[in-house]
Formats: structure tokens, sequence, C-alpha cells
């Protein structure tokens, strides 16, 4: 029953799909039919009126009659093949242009799906795991639209045929039916099996494509060309290839071993039920019950009986399998949420104050906290520093603001709403971010910092002049239309690491939202250029906006109002550059200071 009703409703989300997306799909069934009903009239009810002509032509009973019936019966013969191959090559051309349409459609499905993923599964395996499923099942395994209503309507048009084909041999050979209904069910179970070892193989075959997947994405993709060559860790990457490929041959050979044994049953249970068939036939033949066109009429019907219902059953079982590849792609449309969703719009006018009660938070599938009972509160217009030593949950802190996890305990409020009230689009609207690990892509420099947005030449040259990477990209060949290294145009420029930060920098700038926050915002750059970055910061990048800003170059957290230091996952201490540099055993005394010997010893060596 739970095969059943999957089917069903993969079937149903299919015809819809089909009814919204291509219409015409259902043409070429509609075609496909008659195609499929010209062939059987062809080789099973027509040769039987031309063979019982020629007999009487041979017997010598009014021969230039039964000549010119037999010159008819045989141009209808060609006639309805020729028109049946005729439309049959409509309906393919038209299914191959929808497959291909089904086939492109649904790979943007799933990415538009992956994208909109909350971004806490992203690092989930079971997710991961999902979205691989998805992805073979609705096109490697033909579990999209054309691969699903294909056997839909196959299973329709050969039912019709069925009951036609058993209404002619009826007539002439009964004792033909139970034969051959005996050999398609013997032939269902086998097949059965069949279809219950390759699903056990597809559910092996996901995780083993997903790590797959990654290891040859390394392999072929150049950014990892410096690690790959400096440290030679092609032949470990190799090593992995192979122990992966390794473990879905292991796969694929088990899978065909275990149908081969099947598939030896269905050929042998054929070839009895062929061989009886043929048996009676004769049989009745011989003793002048049937004419010898009655003969060919029911060899022919026996033959199309046994295909027919063989295709119904194996398209069933077909449909079945289908349906549970295209229902992995239905589990992960449908795939539970990360976070809690709201529907309370931001105020647009009101002072945005950030308020961290109480928060604590460990990420899933682990048992230690990374935060533990953080309060802080951040006024309109504050520019907060957050620093800490490495792995004390500065940017996860900046994660939960931004809802890319939601808190584990305590809670988050804006404007003394908890967060998850919110809209989730209308709230990350409130934040322009730039993480320490963010991401350039081999777009023109416009698109990576407007994203597509339609914007003036002005307005990037302005941003891009606040980041300091103006002068650069004006003497770019095509200036902020210039792709982002060559992996989208051959003609494009490959950016620096310092270049590629402003890039970042000018698309947080760009957003113009109310809180800005900056990870680790002059990471890649020059000294020079981050005293520039730094003293523009106050005045022309942040301006009267709320910022928090991470980093470990202590010496840019005097500008800021105020200073929170993480330390053990809570805030261990609180104040302005010189408040804490009073605390004589305070944590931010003893980084500040131990980080200035460290800078005047790197001068004086230069």
């Amino acid at each position: 029953m739970k095969n059943s009703n999957s089917m069903w409703q993969v079937i149903k989300f299919m015809l819809k799909t089909a009814k919204e997306q291509k219409p015409i799909l259902f043409f070429t069934y509609f075609l496909m039919f008659i195609a499929e009903l010209l062939r059987k009239i062809q080789t099973v009810i027509i040769p039987k009126f031309l063979i019982d002509e020629l007999v009487l032509i041979y017997n010598g009973d009014s021969i230039n009659l039964h000549i010119e019936k037999a010159l008819i019966f045989a141009a209808v013969t060609v006639a309805l093949q020729f028109t049946a191959s005729i439309i049959q090559a409509l309906a393919n051309r038209i299914q191959s242009l929808c497959d291909e349409f089904f086939n492109e459609y649904f790979q943007v499905k799933v990415n538009d799906l992956a994208m909109g993923l909350d971004y806490q599964l992203t690092e989930d395996p079971a997710a991961l795991d999902q979205l691989n499923k998805a992805k073979d099942g609705i096109s490697w395994y033909s579990g999209n639209v054309c691969g699903i209503l294909n056997q839909f309507f196959d299973i329709l048009t050969n039912a019709i045929v069925f009951i036609s084909i058993i209404a002619v041999v009826f007539r002439t050979s009964p004792w033909i039916i139970p034969v051959e209904l005996a050999a398609i069910g013997l032939d269902a179970l086998f097949n059965r099996k069949i279809r219950q070892i390759e699903l056990k193989s597809f559910e092996g075959l996901s995780k083993s494509n997903r790590v797959f997947g990654y290891i040859f994405y390394h392999l072929s993709d150049f950014t990892f060309g410096k690690d790959i060559r400096l440290y030679n860790s092609a032949p470990l990457f190799a090593k992995k290839a192979e122990s992966h490929l390794n473990k879905q041959i292991e796969i694929w050979t088990s899978q065909a071993e275990g149908s081969k044994k099947q598939q030896y049953c269905i050929n042998l249970v054929d070839a009895a039920a062929n061989f009886i068939t043929y048996f009676y036939i004769g049989f009745l033949a011989l003793k002048r019950l049937i004419s010898i066109g009655d003969f060919s009429m029911c060899v022919s019907a026996s033959s199309t009986l046994t295909s027919s219902c063989d295709r119904i059953i194996k398209g069933f079982q077909e449909i079945i399998k289908r349906s549970k590849y295209a229902q992995e792609f239905l589990k992960f449309a449908e795939y539970p949420q990360a976070v809690a969703k709201g529907d309370k719009s931001v105020l647009p006018q009101k002072e945005h104050v950030i308020q961290f009660k109480d928060v604590s938070f460990r990420y899933p599938r682990s048992e230690k906290f990374i935060l533990n009972k953080v309060n802080l509160t951040v006024p309109e217009g504050q520019h907060l520093a957050i620093v800490g030593l490495n792995g004390e949950g500065k940017t996860t802190l900046i994660k939960l603001l931004c809802r890319l996890y939601d808190v584990t305990e305590g809670e988050i409020l804006i404007d003394g709403i908890n967060i998850k009230e919110y809209k989730e689009e209308e709230y990350r609207k409130l934040f322009a971010v730039l993480f320490q690990d963010f991401s350039i892509f081999a777009f023109s420099v416009k698109e990576n910092i407007a994203f597509g947005d339609e914007v003036s030449d002005e307005k990037i040259d302005e941003t891009l002049k606040l980041a300091g990477l103006y002068d650069y990209v004006s003497r770019l060949p095509q200036k902020n239309q210039t792709c982002i290294n060559k992996s989208y145009d051959k003609n494009g420029t490959d950016f620096s690491g310092g270049q590629k930060q402003k890039v970042g920098i000018a698309r947080a700038l760009y957003k113009n939202a109310p809180v800005i926050i900056l990870d680790e915002p002059t990471a890649a750059l020059d000294p020079v250029a981050e005293a520039d970055i730094y003293s523009k910061f106050n005045t022309n990048l942040a301006g009267g906006k709320t910022a928090i800003y991470i980093s470990h170059r202590l010496s840019s957290c005097k500008f800021c109002d105020k200073i929170a230091v993480i330390s053990n996952g809570t805030i261990k201490e609180y104040g302005n550059h010189n408040e804490l540099m009073k605390m004589e055993e305070g944590i931010y005394r003893n980084m500040f200071t131990t980080q200035a010997k460290q800078y005047q010893k790197q001068i004086k060596k230069e």
C-alpha cells in the first residue's frame, strides 16, 4: 500500500508538472497510442486475411478475385506500417525535446532547492545524501516527467491492446490465455526481485556517488592546483577515488549477479510457455479446426498477448521503481527546515537594537557548547569589536545573529522581538556581512558586488572607491565588467587575495544595510591598504550605521565604541579600548601588549 501511495503521489506530481510546463507531451502519447494500434492491426489482423487469400489462390479458387484482395491487403499492410512509422517518428521527436527540457528543468529545480536549503543543513550529511539522491533519482535513473509518464501511458496503451487481443484469441484458441497468463505471472515475480535488487543498489550508490563526486571535483578544479602539486597530494586523491570506484563496481557487480539468476528463470518460463502455445496452435491447425490464416493470427496474437501483458507488468514494476527514485526528489523538496520561519515584518524606521539574552549554542550532532550564556546589547549606531582566540565562538555569534543557525538556548532579539518571529527574507536585509571565508565568483566585478541588481556604473564605481579598488578596476580593459579569473570568461583577470577581499568589502557596502558585519575584513590586505580601510571605517564605510567587527589585529579595535572579549564561549570583558587596557590581568590587555611587542620586533628586523 505504501509503494502504491508513493507511486500515485509521484504520478500526480508528474502529470501536473507536464500540464504546466509542456502540455504537448500528452499529444505525443496520443500519437504513440495510434501508432501502436496501427501496428497491431498490421501484424495480427491483416496477415490472417492475406494468408487466407493466398491459400485460396493456391487451391485455384477464383484466382483473379483473390489476387486482387491479396494485393489490397498487402497494400494496407504497407500503408499501416508506413503511417505508424511516420506517427512514431513525430512522437519520438517531440518527446525527445520534452525529455531534454525536463532534464534541464529538474536540474535547475534541484539546484534552486539546494540554494534555498537552510544553511545549517549544508553541513548535515543526511541532507547532503538526500540532495544526491534527488539529483540521481530525477535524472540518472529516469525518474523525471518523461521517465515516469512514458511508463504510465505505455501501461494504458498495452492494457487496451491486451483486452483487444484476448477477444481475438478467445474466438479461436482460448486455452492460450491461461498458459500465457501463468507465464506472465511468474515473470512478474522474478522481475519484482530484480527491481528490489536495483533499488537496494541505488541506496548504496547515493552516498558513494556524493563522496566520489567530491573527490573528482577537487581533482579537476584548478583552484586546488597549487596544494595538489606542492604537497604531492594527487596520489592521495587518486587512491581515494580508486577506493570509492571499487565500491561502486562492487555494488554494480552485486546487482548484476543478483539479477542474473532471476533473468535465467524468466527465460526458462518464457521458453516453456512458447512451446506449449505453439504446440497447441499447431495441433488445431493440423486438425483443420482453424485456418492457416487463423494459425498465423493466433501465433502473432499469442506473441502480442505475451508482450503486452509483460509490458504492463514490467511497466507497473518499472514505474514503482522510478517513482521511488523520483520520490527522493519530492522528499528533498519537502526537506524539514532547520530554522524556524516567522511572519512578522521588520519596522524600517525603528532604531534596531540587538540583544543576546543567555544565548548558548552547540552545533548539530555535537555535545560541546561553543557559546554559553552570552549576554550582549548592541545599540543603534554602535561600532562593536568582538575579539578572542581562535575557536572561541566569534564567527559563530555572527552566524546566529544572521540566522544561519538557531540558538540552542536563550534568544536573540531585534527591537525587543525574537528574531525567529521575523520573515526570513526581510530580516536578512538588515545585515551586510563579509565573512572571512566569503566567496568570489568568476563573474564580472559588477555582478560580484550587485548580484544582478540593475544599478548604474556610477554607483558601483563609488562603492569601489570606498573599498580602495577603483583605481585598479578602472585600468582593466572592461573596467567593472571584467570577469574575475578566466573560469567563466577567457578575457577575465586574476585578482590577488587582497583585491578579492576589497571586492567583498565593496559587496557589503553596496548592500547599504542598517547593520554591517565584517569578519576579518583586512586579513588579506597589506599594511597600507589596511590602514586606508581603517581610516575610512568610522566615516565613509560604516558612518552612523551599527557595525560589528571581528579581528585578530587588535590595533584596529581602537576606533570601536565598545570591545567584547570572548573566552570559553562567553563574554569575559566588555568596554572600550582604554577601559580594557586598565585591567592589569585582563585578557584584552594581555593580547594587545603581546601583539604590539611582535609588531615592534618585526619593525626592528625590517
